[in-house]
C-alpha cells in the first residue's frame, strides 16, 4: 500500500538535516606566514664600511704605483697586509675589475692591468669631449659667486701637489673637477667623468715612480688660473686653459 504523501514529506524533512550534517565544513583560509624580521643594519653597514675602506686603500695603491702593473695579487695576501679577511678584499677587487683596473686570474688572484701612453691619450680625448663643452657652457651661465665657492677646492689641489704624493693629489684633483661639473646639475655626467678621470690617474707601464712634484704643482696651478678666469668671466682665457689642461691629461 503506498505511503501517504504527508508521511513521505515528514520523512524527507527529517532526512535533510542528516544529509547536511554529513557535509564537511567549509575550509578555513590558511593564514600567511609571519614576515621574517629584518637583519640587523649594523652588520651590513660594518661590512660595507670595511669593503669601502679596502677599496679606497687599493685605489690609492694603484695610483701611487704600489701595486705594480702586470703583477698578480691574491686576496688572502692583500687581506693579511690590510689586517682583514680575504672576503672584503675580494669584493673590492671585483669592483676594480668592473672599473678596468685589474683583471681576474682564475685560481690565482687579480692582475693589475698594464696601460700604455696610447690608452692614456684616448682617455684624455674622451674626457675633453665630455668636459670641455660643459665647462664652456657653465662659464657663460654660472654667476661669479658660485665659482668663488670652489676656491677652497682649488687651493686644496695646490697643497696636495706640494706634498709630491700622487695619490693625495689625485683625490683632490678629482674633487675639484667633480665640483665644477656638478654645477651642471647632471649627475650622470658627473659619474661618467669621475670614472674616466680615475682611470686616467692609473700609472703607465714602466712608470716605476709617480709624477714629479713640479709637474703636480704646475697641474694644480691650472686649477686656480681656470677658476680666476671663470670668476672674471674671461671666456677666451677659460677656453685656452681648459684645452691646455686636458692636453696635459690632468
Amino acid at each position: 500500500m503506498p505511503e501517504p504523501r504527508a508521511e513521505r514529506n515528514r520523512a524527507d524533512d527529517t532526512a535533510t538535516p542528516q544529509v547536511r550534517a554529513e557535509r564537511p565544513p567549509a575550509e578555513q583560509p590558511v593564514p600567511a606566514p609571519a614576515p621574517l624580521p629584518p637583519r640587523p643594519a649594523r652588520a651590513v653597514v660594518q661590512r660595507a664600511s670595511v669593503r669601502g675602506q679596502i677599496l679606497d686603500a687599493l685605489r690609492t695603491a694603484l695610483v701611487s704605483g704600489e701595486l705594480t702593473p702586470g703583477e698578480v695579487y691574491s686576496a688572502p695576501a692583500l687581506g693579511d697586509r690590510f689586517g682583514v679577511s680575504a672576503t672584503p678584499v675580494r669584493e673590492a677587487m671585483q669592483q676594480l675589475a668592473l672599473e678596468g683596473a685589474v683583471e681576474v686570474v682564475p685560481n690565482r688572484g687579480f692582475r693589475v692591468v698594464e696601460r700604455g701612453a696610447r690608452e692614456l691619450g684616448e682617455l684624455a680625448e674622451v674626457r675633453a669631449l665630455i668636459e670641455v663643452p660643459v665647462v664652456l657652457r657653465l662659464a657663460r651661465t654660472v654667476p661669479a659667486e658660485r665659482w668663488a665657492e670652489l676656491r677652497p677646492l682649488a687651493e686644496a689641489t695646490v697643497r696636495a701637489a706640494s706634498t709630491g704624493c700622487r695619490a693625495t693629489y689625485a683625490e683632490s684633483d678629482r674633487a675639484f673637477h667633480r665640483a665644477v661639473l656638478a654645477l651642471s646639475g647632471n649627475q650622470q655626467l658627473v659619474q661618467i667623468a669621475e670614472d674616466l678621470h680615475r682611470r686616467a690617474q692609473w700609472p703607465l707601464v714602466g712608470a716605476s715612480s709617480s709624477r714629479g712634484r713640479a709637474e703636480l704643482v704646475a697641474d694644480a696651478a691650472e686649477h686656480t688660473a681656470l677658476l680666476d678666469a671663470l670668476i672674471a668671466g674671461e671666456l677666451d682665457v677659460v677656453r685656452a686653459l681648459v684645452g691646455e689642461h686636458f692636453a696635459g691629461t690632468s
